[in-house]
């Protein structure tokens, strides 16, 4: 599927205003007047893979579009100023109300998000997740609920994000959550 590059939505020069700007390169655009360039590059964001001791994987239910009422793994946008480990803590802290003890790397994997009708570029960045008292998780912020899935019986089509139903089907696949 072909779809217009992201750049195609900005048409004034975020510096000076300026309605001349223009196509740089694929990446960039440029204003004539002032010479700003601009760079469209992906935002970060992160997934938490919580499994518990009954190798059972930490779900929620969005809250909020898009994809309401699909399933989804807590996580979200990175914060200026804050690394991707701080950034699914927090965003594991405020979906469930745990608290992540240990992250660990697992991989990323580009995406697109459409919010407010803007298409936003991303780099999911999945992580395995410690946490404190996993039976004690609660629904807040963009989870309207939480359950426990036993790995072996996962869907990653019944995942309303590409991007994790594609890291779903990665974890399974590669066996990336056994220890």
């Amino acid at each position: 599927m072909k779809t217009e590059h992201p750049l195609a939505q900005f048409h004034f020069c975020p510096k000076c205003g300026s309605s001349r700007f223009i196509v740089n390169n694929i990446k960039s655009k440029r204003c004539e007047d002032c010479g700003f360039v601009y760079y469209f590059n992906p935002s970060a964001a992160t997934v938490a893979v919580i499994i518990n001791e009954k190798h059972e994987l930490l779900v929620c239910t969005r809250a909020k579009e898009p994809a309401k009422g699909t399933l989804d793994l807590p996580g979200g946008f990175t914060d200026c100023f804050e690394s991707s480990e701080e950034g699914v803590t927090r965003e594991v802290s405020e979906e469930t109300g745990l608290t992540v003890t240990r992250t660990r790397y697992l991989f990323s994997l580009p995406n697109t998000y459409l919010y407010s009708g803007f298409l936003v570029h991303t780099v999911d960045h999945f992580f395995r997740c410690d946490t404190n008292a996993p039976e004690k998780a609660n629904a807040a912020d963009d989870a309207a609920s939480l359950q426990w899935i036993p790995l072996s019986d996962l869907k990653p089509e019944e995942f309303g994000l590409q991007s994790i139903r594609e890291g779903i089907s990665r974890i399974l696949r590669e066996k990336l959550v056994t220890d």
